[in-house]
């Protein structure tokens, strides 16, 4: 199937906090630090203070602008991606990056479908694309900070929270890192996993991080503990079925995938997800997740960046980015370095 629009990716970039050691820093975030050190993270990288997701997402649209020698006001349109908890409440994230950036009154979007927030993005600007002839070049940024005060970033889900931000120059036209289609699976039933409890309209008081959020996950099947079963197995499954999805959608085989991005997991999810999906393990992101920790929806953008800094993405590749994020959801971006 041939895509309405093509469009590439004309630069990339990335920022992150501070290095942390994961052994050294486990035992000041939970009482069983061997639990976190076994999942395989080696570092973790942590913003500092007052340093939040808009000042993140601004400085790494800043080196995505300056590796493609672009100006502020060559931006047509700016998508903002942010998977954390958002620095205030009703109020426009993207809309203040813009203003960061100096955008003026270029028009913004704000996506904020958790983990899938910047790969499925991806998609929304090949539409805007399609049915708006003005608009030749979007600035794509994923950004991710863990509030600390919501959130134990070792105690949340089996990924361990990194801060960071991943921007994206996608361009009308552009034949390297393009577009070729974006696929997506939803499974309600989930919705409630991994949500942030309190703090919203519905439970304004609480203290988050009291709550343990994988007791919640085993809770919700407590009656039918073998469906409990069923959905860990289920999990690696559906992200092989979206990538088979996207594939499909695409036109091409998934035996063609000569890398696979993950979400920044744990080595034992990795494996797993390259099993389900056919791609030898050294050809996922583990290595890379290992160094970088989870950076929510920045992730794959931000591997993109750092495989393509290093000089690790061959003309011809086809690259899935895939991963899992809360709702639950599964999906994949193939691109075509």
């Amino acid at each position: 199937m041939n895509a309405p629009v093509t469009l590439g990716i004309s630069s990339l970039a990335h920022v992150l906090g501070e290095p942390c050691d994961v052994a050294e820093t486990a035992p000041s975030y939970v009482d069983d630090p061997d639990r976190v050190i076994r999942w395989g993270y080696r570092t973790f990288h942590r913003a500092a203070p007052g340093v939040g997701q808009t000042r993140m997402a601004a400085d790494a649209a800043r080196k995505a602008l300056d590796a493609a020698g672009l100006r502020p006001s060559d931006i047509d349109y700016l998508v903002v991606a942010d998977s954390g908890v958002p620095e205030y409440l009703n109020w426009d994230a993207s809309a203040a990056v813009a203003r960061e950036l100096e955008l003026g009154t270029t028009p913004t979007l704000l996506a904020t479908q958790g983990c899938a927030s910047a790969v499925t993005a991806l998609q929304q600007i090949a539409g805007l694309m399609a049915v708006r002839d003005d608009i030749e070049r979007v600035l794509l940024v994923a950004v991710h900070r863990v509030s600390e005060t919501h959130i134990n970033r070792m105690r949340n889900n089996t990924c361990l929270g990194s801060d960071g931000a991943a921007a994206a120059v996608v361009q009308r036209g552009h034949g390297r890192l393009r577009w070729l289609a974006t696929d997506q699976i939803v499974d309600p039933r989930y919705v409630d996993f991994f949500r942030v409890e309190y703090g919203g309209s519905a439970a304004p008081a609480g203290d988050n991080l009291e709550v343990d959020q994988m007791a919640l996950v085993h809770r919700h099947f407590r009656r039918e503990p073998e469906q409990l079963a069923q959905f860990v197995k289920d999990v690696d499954h559906q992200v092989a079925a979206v990538v088979e999805r996207a594939c499909r959608r695409a036109g091409v085989s998934s035996s063609e995938i000569r890398r696979l991005i993950y979400l920044n997991d744990n080595q034992h999810s990795l494996a797993g997800v390259a099993k389900a999906t056919g791609v030898p393990l050294e050809r996922t992101n583990a290595e890379l997740a290992a160094e970088l920790s989870h950076v929510g929806c920045a992730d794959q953008l931000m591997c993109l960046s750092v495989y393509d800094s290093r000089d690790e993405l061959a003309p011809g590749d086809l690259v899935a980015l895939a991963g899992l994020s809360g709702g639950m959801q599964w999906f994949c971006t193939l691109v075509r370095v």
